[in-house]
């Protein structure tokens, strides 16, 4: 028999209060909707490790700045820069903001480098076969990497394949379907006289050159669709907790392809640029490499591996972090093959820096 006196004690003492979570360190903490709270997970300021890892970036990009200037004072001139912008600066950019963004949806996507030669040896045999027509070169470019991303959405969605596996297969088919196209080598010429590519190449837009205006434009666009829509919305429940999303009654299914399919297509739109610059279709050179980068801005930008989370900010300053690195050591002339060393110890550190921030670890005797 329960003693009366304990039954008094137990209601009269207070509840003890479960613990908080300070409201910086908890993204879900905030009201839904709040537009707010959503400008600050776009933009990687929402938690206190965002914004110290931004704040990394930034200071590492001054220190890389002024160490090669102090060495070669053309570093930072216009000149230079734009070289470095029309170099590999764009092609980079542009399939790490939509690694980015198919990272946070919960996926991965390392075939980015093989769309981009595709494309661009497609819509070079376009160009050869049809009289040199620069619309209908794009339109196939562009075509065919709204195809290799519905491809690999498929494979994920309807396969059940995991988003590594069949990247890594896509990625080597693209690769091979490109170089038989191209009999593994370069394909096309003249575009230097077609108003189209001339344009691409060097022209400008609101006095922008048109490479770095059309990287801009789809910045901005990213951060709009995550910030202003219901879809960036969704596109983070998927990847922060997908079965609460399905509850919720977000087709994953539907947003997964589309998110492959906006990769495919961005990628096909650096391909075209790729074309513009080279004057040729090429499966190889300029995109080898080109998913490790990709992934490698989506890291440093704060993207989690994981899903859910990751933004614009961080994603642009690790742009400009690598177009820095890579501009630099061209400057001082220091072997291409220490670039490669150094992009895989920048994705290594991004990578090791999410691992401890949550306190989790993928193998190995726990801490």
């Amino acid at each position: 028999m329960t003693d009366p006196d304990t039954v008094t004690a137990a209601k009269n003492t207070p509840a003890e209060p479960e613990p908080s979570v300070p409201a910086s360190d908890n993204p879900e903490a905030a009201a839904p909707g709040s537009r707010r709270t959503g400008a600050a997970r776009v933009l990687g300021l929402l938690t206190s490790a965002d914004r110290v890892q931004n704040l990394i970036l930034l200071v590492v990009i001054v220190l890389i700045a002024a160490f090669v200037t102090s060495r070669q004072p053309a570093f930072l001139t216009w000149g230079n820069l734009s070289i470095a912008v029309t170099g590999t600066i764009i092609l980079f950019g542009l399939t790490g903001l939509v690694e980015l963004l198919v990272i946070i949806v919960g996926g991965l996507d390392i075939s980015v480098g093989s769309i981009v030669g595709l494309s661009s040896v497609v819509g070079a045999l376009v160009w050869t076969h049809t009289g040199q027509s620069g619309g209908l070169a794009v339109l196939s470019a562009l075509l065919v990497g709204l195809l290799c991303g519905l491809v690999n959405g498929l494979l994920i969605i309807y396969g059940r394949v995991n988003p590594f596996i069949a990247t890594l297969a896509t990625l080597a088919a693209f690769k091979g379907v490109g170089q038989v196209l191209s009999d593994g080598g370069a394909i096309g010429s003249g575009f230097s006289s077609n108003a189209i590519f001339i344009f691409i190449q060097r022209g400008s837009i609101a006095g922008l050159p048109t490479q770095l205006f059309i990287l801009v434009i789809v910045a901005l666009a990213l951060a709009f669709l995550l910030l202003y829509t219901d879809i960036g919305r969704n596109v983070y429940a998927i990847g922060g907790n997908p079965t609460a999303a399905r509850l919720a009654g977000v087709n994953i299914n539907r947003y997964v392809l589309a998110v492959y399919l906006v990769v495919g297509f961005v990628a096909a739109i650096a391909g075209v640029i790729l074309m513009a610059r080279q004057g040729f279709g090429q499966q190889t050179g300029s995109v080898d490499g080109l998913e490790l980068k990709a992934v490698t801005v989506a890291a440093l930008g704060g993207a989690s591996l994981r899903g859910g989370r990751g933004g614009v900010l961080g994603a642009v300053l690790a742009i400009v972090l690598l177009g820095f690195l890579e501009n630099g050591m061209n400057v001082l002339n220091i072997n291409t093959f220490w670039q490669n060393v150094a992009q895989g110890t920048l994705l290594l550190i991004a990578v090791i820096a999410q691992q401890r921030r949550r306190k989790e670890r993928a193998i190995g005797i726990p801490d």
